[in-house]
């Protein structure tokens, strides 16, 4: 485990999987606009969290509408023993062209918010847009974490942990290289 603390709150960086982590109270979905279940870590999400996920997503669709890109809402967790699932749109991955670097970290400061607004102080992300929506991996990283840091930095003492959870040991690398680049220039470690 890698990890960084900005203004209180830990930043850690794990391997594994998603929905198994202890003493988070939310975790985050890489959700599609219409937050019905997907493929990767979304599917994993929607089984573990069981009959109840579906109907509280399609309720968060029939009052708000399809979230866009940047995006998000909490729903129940289901099964999950968690406060919440919340359910962050991230960007398709169109080259570039299409503001996605934008919508990326939108998606990532909607779900910190979503969390503080909830109360949820130890939340868990995926790599949000990284799988079928195919965002470039060290893109993303860096994306995520420097938007975390300075959330962090404007909202102190709102969360106690933000905890990124990378499926393969390869991703863990690229992040744990993009948690440095962050230390360096935005804590001046």
């Amino acid at each position: 485990m890698l990890e960084r603390v900005i203004e209180g709150a830990a930043v850690r960086l794990v391997q594994g999987d998603l929905t198994r982590q202890a003493g988070l109270d939310a975790i985050v979905n890489a959700a599609n606009e219409d937050l019905v279940a997907g493929g990767g870590v979304c599917g994993a999400i929607f089984r573990a969290a069981g009959v109840e996920l579906p109907a509280a997503c399609a309720a968060v669709v029939a009052s708000r509408g399809r979230l866009k890109a940047g995006e998000a809402a909490l729903t129940t967790a289901g099964a999950l023993e968690l406060g919440g699932i919340i359910h962050a749109v991230g960007p398709r991955w169109g080259g570039g062209v299409r503001g996605e670097n934008i919508q990326l970290e939108a998606a990532w400061r909607s779900a910190l918010e979503v969390a503080a607004e909830a109360g949820l102080r130890r939340v868990g992300f995926p790599s949000i847009s990284t799988g079928i929506f195919a965002f470039p991996v060290d893109r993303a990283a860096q994306i995520a974490l420097a938007t975390v840091g300075q959330w962090l930095k404007a909202n102190p003492g709102r969360l106690d942990e933000v905890r990124v959870v990378l499926f393969t040991a390869e991703d863990l690398q690229v992040y744990a290289h993009a948690l440095t680049d962050v230390a360096r220039t935005q804590l001046g470690e």
